[in-house]
C-alpha cells in the first residue's frame, strides 16, 4: 500500500474520532457520567480474568489530545520522513505507540495498566533505536532499562494489591488507611511515575531518546510517553495526600523543574533544549499535584500537549530544512527563509513562556498563583518562580539564536517552508495551541478560582517572566560571562544535569562490570581453579605421572613394593 495512502487513512481516522471523543468528555464533565464496564473473559474455580475499562470526562479528554496530536504528527512524517525506505512501517510502529498509551488511560485495573505501561516502553525503545547507529541503540538502552524500574514497581505494587482483593484503584478510594500495604503500594507508585516522566534521579534518559526522529520526539514528549506517570498520580491523588509521600515527590519535582531549566540554558542542541523544557513542565506537573490540586495538574497537562508537540514540528522542520543539522550556534536569521515556521515556533515558545492570553498563560499562571495562596516554605516557593524565570530565559535565548542573530550555516544553502504536509501538520497545532487554553478553562473550571493576593504577588508571575526574558537575551546577546566561566566547575556540573547522565551510565556499567571483570579474573579465574578442579586435576596427574615414572624406572623396586603388599594382605588375612 503507498504511504501517502496509509498516512491519509491515519490521519483520518485519528482526527474524527479526537473531536467525537472530545464532545463525549465534555458531556460527560457536565453531566458528571462515568462509564465502568467490566468484561470477565474467563472463570475458573472462582478466579476470574476481568477486562475493565474506565471512560469518564478524564480519560475521554486526554484520549482526544493523544489522537489530535497523533494525526497532526503522522500527516507530518509523510514529509519530514520522504526519504525511508520503511515509512509505511514508521507510521504502524507510532500507531501502536499511540494504541498503548490509549490502553493505559481508560484502564482502571493495574494488570491491564500494566500492559499499556510496558507497551510504552517497547515500542518507545524501538522507535529511540530507529535511526541504527551507536548513539541511538545507547540512548535506547539507557531509555528502556530506566523505564524497567517502573515496571517492576507496577509488578510489585500489583503483588501488594492482592492484599485487598482487586487490582482496580478505583476501590482503593474506598479502602483509605495508614497500613503497610498501602504505604508500600504508594512508594512503589511514585517510584514508576518518576522513572516514566524522568524525575531526578531518573532524568537522564529524556535528553538521550531524542536520538529518536523528531516526530517521535513531538509524540513522546508532548502526550504518550513521559505525561504517563503524571498521569498515574493524578489517578492516585487521593491516596498519595492520604499516606503523606506527597512531601517527598513535591521536592523532587521541584528540584527537576529548576534543574531542567539551568542545564536547557548551556545546551546548544535545539532537541535537547526542547527536551530540557519538557522536564521542566514535568516538574511542575509533578510538584503541583502533590500540593493536592490534581485538576490544575491535568489542565496544564492538556495545554502543554499542545504547545510542546507544535515546539517540536517547528524544530523538525528547521532541521529537515538545514540537511539534519541541528546546532542553534548555526542557525540564525530563520524567519526570512521560514517565516510560517517561525511564527508557529514563536507561539509555541511563548505559550511555554506563559505569555497572555497564549494557552500556556491560563494553566501556568492559575499555578503559580495557587502556589502563592497555599502554605509553602521558601525553598519550594523559590524554586517555582527560579524555574519560571529560567523557563522564560532559555526560551528567548533560543529564539535569540535562531531568528536575530546572523546566518551561520552554508551560504549556498537554500531553503523554505512550502512543504504541504509539515505545514498542514503545525498549522492545526498552531490554531489549537491558541484556543484550547481559555476553552479548557471554561470546560473545567466553570466557576473561576478565587484568588485574592496583595499587588505585590500578583505581578510577581508577569514579572519573573519578562525579568527572565530580559536576562535569557542579554546574557547571550553579550556572553561575556559565559564564556569567562565557560570552563568553570559549576558550569560544567550545570551542561552535564547535575552529573546524571554519568550516574545512569557510567557509574553503573563501568564500575559494576569492572568489579565483576575483577572478580571472575581472581575467583573463578583464579583461586577457585588453582585450589579446586584444574588444581585437584594436575595434582592427580602429577602424583600418577610420579608414581609411574618410579615403577618404570627400576624393576627390583617394583617387586619390592609388591611383595611388601602381598604381605600386608596375608598378614591382614591371618588376623
Amino acid at each position: 500500500m503507498n504511504v501517502f495512502v496509509i498516512s491519509n487513512l491515519m490521519f483520518f481516522c485519528l482526527f474524527p474520532s479526537s473531536l467525537i471523543t472530545f464532545m463525549f468528555g465534555v458531556y460527560f464533565l457536565i453531566m458528571d457520567m462515568v462509564i465502568f464496564i467490566d468484561w470477565e473473559i474467563m472463570n475458573l474455580n472462582s478466579s476470574m480474568v476481568v477486562m475493565t475499562l474506565l471512560f469518564d470526562w478524564m480519560s475521554l479528554l486526554f484520549m482526544s489530545f493523544v489522537m489530535l496530536i497523533s494525526s497532526m504528527v503522522i500527516y507530518y512524517s509523510t514529509d519530514y520522513m520522504s526519504g525511508d525506505k520503511y515509512l509505511d512501517r514508521f507510521i504502524l510502529i507510532v500507531f501502536l505507540f499511540v494504541v498503548s498509551m490509549m490502553f493505559m488511560i481508560i484502564s482502571p485495573n493495574m494488570i491491564s495498566i500494566l500492559l499499556g505501561w510496558d507497551g510504552l516502553g517497547l515500542v518507545s525503545y524501538l522507535l529511540v533505536i530507529y535511526y541504527q547507529n551507536v548513539k541511538s541503540y545507547n540512548s535506547g538502552m539507557l531509555t528502556v532499562m530506566s523505564n524497567r524500574v517502573g515496571d517492576v514497581s507496577i509488578l510489585m505494587s500489583i503483588a501488594f494489591m492482592l492484599n485487598y482483593g482487586s487490582w482496580n484503584y478505583i476501590y482503593l478510594n474506598d479502602l483509605l488507611g495508614i497500613t503497610i500495604e498501602m504505604n508500600m503500594i504508594m512508594l512503589l507508585l511514585i517510584l514508576a511515575s518518576m522513572t516514566k516522566s524522568a524525575q531526578i534521579p531518573f532524568s537522564s534518559w529524556l535528553p538521550a531518546a531524542m536520538a529518536a526522529p523528531t516526530p517521535v520526539s513531538a509524540l513522546v514528549h508532548s502526550s504518550t510517553l513521559v505525561t504517563a506517570g503524571v498521569y498515574l498520580m493524578i489517578r492516585f491523588n487521593f491516596i498519595l495526600m492520604y499516606t503523606g509521600f506527597f512531601k517527598v515527590l513535591l521536592l523532587f519535582g521541584c528540584l527537576t523543574m529548576f534543574m531542567a531549566g539551568m542545564v536547557a540554558n548551556f545546551e546548544y542542541d535545539l532537541k535537547k533544549i526542547i527536551a530540557l523544557s519538557t522536564l521542566s513542565q514535568l516538574g511542575l506537573m509533578m510538584s503541583i499535584l502533590s500540593m493536592g490540586y490534581w485538576k490544575l495538574a491535568f489542565f496544564h497537562l492538556l495545554t502543554h500537549a499542545l504547545f510542546k508537540a507544535l515546539l517540536f514540528l517547528c524544530a523538525g522542520s528547521y532541521i529537515h530544512n538545514l540537511g539534519d543539522f541541528q546546532d542553534i550556534r548555526y542557525m540564525g536569521s530563520m524567519v526570512k527563509q521560514m517565516p510560517f515556521t517561525s511564527i508557529c515556533f514563536n507561539v509555541s515558545s511563548l505559550s511555554l513562556c506563559g505569555m497572555p492570553f497564549l494557552s500556556g498563560f491560563y494553566s501556568k499562571d492559575l499555578i503559580l498563583e495557587v502556589v502563592m495562596l497555599s502554605w509553602l516554605n521558601l525553598l519550594i516557593f523559590l524554586l517555582y518562580f527560579i524555574s519560571t524565570g529560567l523557563t522564560a530565559m532559555y526560551s528567548l535565548r533560543l529564539i535569540y539564536y535562531s531568528m536575530l542573530s546572523n546566518y551561520n550555516y552554508n551560504k549556498s544553502n537554500n531553503f523554505d517552508d512550502m512543504n504541504y504536509y509539515m505545514n498542514f501538520g503545525m498549522f492545526g497545532l498552531l490554531l489549537f495551541s491558541l484556543l484550547s487554553g481559555s476553552l479548557l478553562m471554561w470546560i473545567m473550571f466553570p466557576y473561576p478560582y478565587m484568588i485574592c493576593l496583595p499587588n505585590m504577588l500578583k505581578y510577581i508571575t508577569m514579572s519573573t517572566v519578562f525579568l527572565g526574558s530580559y536576562f535569557g537575551y542579554m546574557l547571550f546577546n553579550y556572553n561575556y560571562l559565559y564564556t569567562k566561566f565557560h570552563f568553570n566547575l559549576i558550569t560544567y556540573m550545570m551542561g552535564n544535569m547535575w552529573f546524571m547522565p554519568y550516574l545512569s551510565t557510567t557509574y553503573i556499567s563501568y564500575y559494576i562490570l569492572n568489579y565483576g571483570n575483577m572478580v571472575v579474573k581472581s575467583v573463578d579465574y583464579g583461586w577457585s581453579e588453582f585450589m579446586g578442579g584444574q588444581g585437584m586435576y594436575k595434582f592427580f596427574i602429577y602424583c600418577t605421572n610420579y608414581m609411574q615414572w618410579w615403577y618404570d624406572s627400576n624393576f627390583k623396586t617394583y617387586m619390592l613394593y609388591f611383595s611388601l603388599w602381598m604381605f600386608m594382605l596375608i598378614s591382614l588375612y591371618m588376623l
